[in-house]
């Protein structure tokens, strides 16, 4: 198999569980030991899973934490161009790092501050990566659609995060 057949999923091929388990199990199969890579190879993954899922994902990507910790900082994504910064407790994402608990946005013009890199966004999806008690980053999925994201979909990113907390 070579690395980009990885993202080979075809609409209707398997279930989400399905779906979201293969990106789990291809993060695994393609993690290094260079943290951009991995997560960029995360970013493609997710963003193909949900492609075959026909949701209409518009950013998958990563914050991460920068120095000093108060601050993310725009790490590898797919989608357009991204805000490059956010403090924690602002908007959706950096509610995820401050708080160190998922946000599933179904709407994000009813979520208090959120921050709008593409006006575009109907809902979200925030998972934070915590490492030894201390927020590394965020996985962060944006959807063209409101109630894109549901409680399957933070399961399994929230297994994601625990993996790529393990591998930083």
């Amino acid at each position: 198999m070579v690395h980009a057949d990885y993202s080979n999923l075809k609409s209707g091929q398997l279930s989400k569980q399905e779906t979201l388990q293969h990106v789990l199990d291809s993060y695994e199969a393609l993690k290094t030991l260079n943290w951009v890579a991995n997560l960029s190879n995360c970013a493609s993954l997710l963003w193909y899973a949900y492609k075959s899922l026909d949701v209409e994902v518009n950013w998958t990507g990563f914050y991460l934490t920068s120095v000093p910790d108060d601050e993310l900082i725009l790490g590898p994504f797919q989608g357009k161009v991204a805000c490059q910064t956010i403090k924690f407790g602002k908007g959706v994402c950096g509610s995820a790092a401050s708080s160190q608990k998922t946000q599933l946005v179904p709407n994000v013009e009813e979520f208090p501050g959120h921050i709008a890199c593409d006006g575009e966004t109907q809902s979200e999806i925030v998972v934070p990566i915590v490492k030894d008690g201390k927020t590394k980053g965020v996985i962060d999925l944006d959807c063209l659609n409101l109630s894109g994201f549901d409680e399957v979909d933070q399961e399994y990113l929230e297994k994601l995060a625990e993996l790529i907390s393990q591998s930083l």
